[in-house]
């Protein structure tokens, strides 16, 4: 085994036990010394987004998406990162590119969805949903998504099924169980969101806005202190520039719970 897939096997492994940064530094200085190994590239532009530098990410993404277009998992990343650095007509753009060298790409076309939805384009989320949908019916990211777009539009019953539906086809999907979480606590059902809510967290420790769904369960039942631990949890996970906002408004809730107590 040469000294570089000695180095790329310690990055990988060290991606797979959670030291990201220290995969960060092994494949920056691999680069230094092999500028175009599109490994090395797609490898740190993963590491990049995981840590949440994304405006570093998307430029690695973008040269070695360039290079390896059929390559779709790294179209894929491209499209995700533009997407999370709000630029969505270059995420359309990207996820359209998927489309045309692949119809069958349904995961592209929820993908356009979802723009659409953070767009406000109800309609038109919807239609990309159920044209996924008829495509693979089996999609649990499809049916999740048209869930979401009827909960948005007041049909609970409908987003009920794809919720349920979407988790009986993926059970250790923490996003179904989040999904089911944020229906319960619409409706007031603090005990079934709680349920689902902490099966999420279990699924996937990092789950940033089920730890936000946790604390406000915790504070409708007055549980001011562990409340107060699960936004902590939240804003610790969440390094999204698109939540910035709510970040902030959850620091301020944190002060003024912490102020009554």
């Amino acid at each position: 085994m040469s000294d570089e897939q000695v180095s790329l096997s310690r990055a990988e492994q060290a991606l797979e036990n959670g030291s990201v940064e220290e995969a960060v530094q092994i494949l920056k200085r691999l680069l230094q010394e092999q500028a175009d190994n599109n490994d090395v590239k797609a490898l740190l532009g993963e590491a990049l987004v995981e840590i949440g530098r994304l405006e570093e990410a998307v430029t690695i993404l973008e040269d070695v998406a360039g290079r390896l277009p059929e390559e779709f998992d790294l179209q894929y990343d491209l499209g995700d990162v533009y997407f999370e650095l709000d630029r969505p007509d270059d995420a359309c753009r990207v996820y359209e590119n998927i489309l045309s060298n692949d119809p069958g790409q349904t995961d592209a076309r929820v993908s356009l969805g979802l723009i659409h939805f953070h767009q406000e384009h109800l309609e038109e989320a919807e239609k990309c949903y159920r044209q996924a949908l008829e495509q693979d019916p089996s999609s649990a990211f499809a049916l999740l998504s048209l869930g979401d777009v009827c909960f948005a539009t007041k049909r609970s019953a409908e987003a009920r099924k794809c919720f349920e539906k979407a988790l009986e086809l993926e059970p250790d999907d923490p996003q179904g169980h989040f999904n089911l979480a944020e229906y319960h606590y619409d409706s007031g059902d603090l005990k079934a969101a709680e349920k689902y809510c902490r099966r999420a967290v279990t699924l996937d420790p990092d789950f940033s806005f089920a730890y936000l769904t946790m604390g406000n369960i915790c504070l409708d039942q007055e549980q001011v202190q562990e409340s107060v631990q699960c936004f902590k949890e939240f804003l610790k996970r969440e390094t999204s520039p698109a939540s910035q906002e709510i970040c902030a408004e959850v620091s301020a809730l944190i002060e003024g719970l912490q102020g009554e107590s």
